[in-house]
């Protein structure tokens, strides 16, 4: 079966949040700026809407500056709390189309990539609708439009995001690695900065498809063993790196999807309970307890409900995590008359193992 793995990159996401909150902003230049404490000239540019990009106004760039190439730009101060929450909701989404919780990676703010390999069978042709799916959820719940990459990896689905922005969808099928890769330049590879560029152009690589056929010897003997086999497999389009939740210190969690779409409580809850029993081992496993408990319903149509409930103290009990999973999930069953595709349990607030106290003491009031 073919690997497949999915990149998404919400478009210009702070400024695109903003817009969505005002809609007067619809069609301005917007510039979001991270302002220092010595007032707004001496700030920076976080992230600006294409309108200001086509300006010339980049991250990075100091506010005067932007200022100066777009007088009549919007300017907002960066607004981070408020930004990770409609995040927080984004990242729930694209977690809910994964194989697993362990097949989701987020890698900032605003982007992450998902494996979603057994759900497609490795089929490019369903990975396209998981992947339209996914921008339709998103636009549906958040009304923020993203750009995904499909590929047979995470470099591949990475650089396939960026191809069509904003808001498109790249397919790259592990046949079409290749061509899609060969005529880039070189400073398109995910991972080349600007002085391994130069020292490329310097040795006469100007294209990914020159660094391909590139003797390896002489890349190692110019950017060393580990870096120059790294740009010769990059360039090829190899990587074997697997997608992992990056925030497995601050969460663990399962999800799967049933047999069929069913509304069996019978049904649904013994997958909880297989959830609960996997989330369980990796907590005695690392020693830890949690405090929140947090249960995910996917429903036929794909829209997604979350809920949670924080303890008094922090726990590490299977029958307090089965319990308060299971109550939740009950919850969320009888508020809603839709069939269930996919549910998910997963424990937060981790710290190290304090001890055990009885069921009814844990929770809030």
């Amino acid at each position: 079966m073919d690997r497949v793995i999915i990149h998404v990159d919400m478009d210009y996401f702070y400024a695109a949040i903003e817009e969505r909150e005002d809609p007067s902003l619809k069609d301005k230049a917007v510039v979001v700026c991270m302002y220092s404490n010595r007032g707004e000239e001496s700030g920076a540019v976080s992230t600006s809407n294409y309108i200001a990009r086509k300006a010339g106004i980049r991250s990075a760039m100091p506010c005067k500056q932007a200022k100066a190439l777009k007088p009549d730009a919007v300017f907002l101060p960066v607004r981070r709390e408020f930004y990770e929450e409609v995040s927080a909701r984004v990242m729930d989404i694209l977690r809910s189309h994964a194989d697993s919780e362990d097949s989701f990676e987020k890698i900032s703010i605003d982007e992450a990539f998902l494996e979603i390999s057994e759900n497609c069978g490795g089929d490019f042709e369903k990975a396209e609708k998981i992947g339209l799916q996914i921008k339709h959820d998103v636009i549906e719940h958040e009304k923020l439009t993203c750009s995904v990459g499909i590929g047979p990896n995470k470099l591949i689905a990475k650089m396939a995001s960026s191809f069509r922005k904003p808001d498109g969808m790249t397919i790259v099928k592990p046949e079409d690695v290749r061509n899609f890769l060969n005529p880039m330049p070189v400073k398109k590879l995910w991972g080349i900065g600007k002085v391994t560029e130069e020292k490329l152009q310097q040795m006469g690589i100007e294209t990914l498809g020159q660094l391909a056929v590139y003797d390896t010897q002489e890349l190692i003997a110019q950017f060393g063993k580990n870096r120059g086999i790294w740009l010769k497999k990059a360039s090829s389009g190899i990587d074997e790196s697997p997608v992992t939740e990056r925030s497995s210190a601050d969460q663990i969690g399962r999800m799967a999807s049933l047999k069929e779409d069913t509304r069996d409580d019978e049904m649904i809850l013994a997958l909880l309970k297989e959830l609960v029993d996997d989330v369980m081992k990796k907590v005695d496993l690392r020693r830890i307890s949690f405090r929140s408990v947090t249960v995910t319903v996917i429903f036929s149509n794909f829209r997604m409900v979350t809920k949670s409930r924080t303890l008094n103290h922090p726990v590490s009990d299977r029958s307090i995590l089965q319990e308060t999973a299971r109550e939740m999930m009950l919850q969320l069953l009888h508020e809603s008359s839709m069939n269930c595709r996919r549910i998910g349990v997963r424990v937060g607030n981790l710290q190290q193992n304090i001890g055990q106290k009885s069921l009814f003491e844990y929770f809030e009031r």
